[in-house]
């Protein structure tokens, strides 16, 4: 009886294997685009080895996928050029370093059920050592917001693909400036800039994806995100 039973659970596990393996499994056009782009072709040369597949409903769902793709790498390309054309560079001799400044992102986030706004205003900054080549980058943030008081940011926390920011491994955030106008009685406009200094490991490991981080602070938590396409053209001048 054990036996059976023994055999009934290995006999439902391996079903369950073979469920999983199917609902998993690569579609037959998934396959062939696989191959093609394998081969290191140009587009024309992807498409034209895709109409000597016998099968003609697989020959068109392989020329479809493989045309939006390129479509989407050009598009891709023409906005990386974009951002990588107003990358302002400063070279100056009296510090021995070559300056990299990237375009400015302005952002606005709705805040609670009244019509109050945070004003966003953030950029890549770099530098490069003309002795040795180094290089070391920070991002920019500014922060606008109508309060009572100060938020005082104090940390950032970087954010996985699926936008989760830790709250475990937080970073230290450098304070370049405040200011405070247009107060009433009660509230003012209030402007936090500060910087976070990043590795080049970390912004050539995220180019194809891009990255999340957020500001922390007590009354508030904001998030930014620095697209692929941005990364890219800064790093494409920045180097």
């Amino acid at each position: 009886m054990k036996k059976l039973i023994l055999i009934s659970l290995l006999s439902l596990g391996l079903i369950g294997c073979a469920s999983l393996e199917l609902e998993f499994s690569t579609s037959p056009a998934e396959a062939e685009i696989k191959r093609i782009l394998a081969l290191g072709l140009t587009h024309t040369e992807n498409l034209s080895e895709a109409r000597k597949l016998t099968n003609p409903v697989l020959v068109s769902e392989v020329v479809q996928e493989l045309n939006t793709r390129n479509d989407n790498a050009l598009i891709e390309a023409e906005n990386v050029a974009k951002y990588a054309e107003k990358v302002k560079v400063s070279d100056n001799n009296s510090d021995n370093q070559i300056k990299f400044t990237g375009p400015e992102i302005y952002e606005s986030d709705k805040v609670g059920i009244l019509d109050n706004y945070d004003y966003k205003d953030y950029f890549l900054l770099g530098w490069k050592d003309k002795n040795n080549g180094l290089m070391r980058h920070q991002l920019h943030l500014s922060i606008k917001y109508t309060s009572d008081n100060w938020r005082n940011y104090y940390s950032a926390s970087f954010c996985d693909k699926w936008q989760g920011c830790s709250d475990e491994d937080q970073i230290d955030i450098t304070l370049i400036n405040r200011g405070a106008d247009s107060c009433s009685a009660s509230i003012c406009d209030f402007t936090e800039i500060m910087k976070l200094n990043l590795s080049e490991d970390f912004l050539r490991s995220n180019m194809e994806t891009g990255f999340s981080i957020r500001f922390n602070s007590i009354k508030a938590k904001n998030k930014i995100t620095i697209s692929s396409e941005y990364t890219k053209g800064y790093l494409k001048v920045a180097k």
